[in-house]
């Protein structure tokens, strides 16, 4: 197979504006990865939280809790906690974080 320089798709891959347009597409991508893997971490920082406040929350009632009640719980805890992080502005952890590593360029998520 004979590779020409001159050939059209070359000069299509070589185009400047296609150079930027991919460029700013993979910004795009890094940038929603980024808010993603942020709001991540704030619903992991979160289930934590609320595991540790509901240990200091006595049980109550007749009946002892079942193995399935718990592991329950610890799924809507868990649920909880992303679909807070979820939210417009969750605890806002997640912004801040997500300001300060766009601001550090040298971050690469993958």
């Amino acid at each position: 197979m004979n590779i020409n320089p001159n050939s059209a798709s070359m000069l299509n891959l070589m185009d400047r504006s296609n150079i930027e347009k991919t460029s700013k597409d993979l910004e795009n991508a890094d940038d929603e990865r980024l808010r993603e893997v942020c709001q991540d971490f704030e619903s992991i920082f979160l289930n934590m939280m609320m595991k540790e406040m509901r240990k200091n929350v006595p049980d109550s009632g007749i009946v002892e809790k079942s193995q399935g009640s718990l592991i329950f719980e610890d799924m809507y805890m868990e649920e909880l906690s992303k679909e807070i992080s979820k939210s417009e502005n969750g605890i806002g952890l997640a912004k801040e974080m997500y300001e300060q590593l766009k601001n550090n360029e040298k971050v690469i998520i993958r």
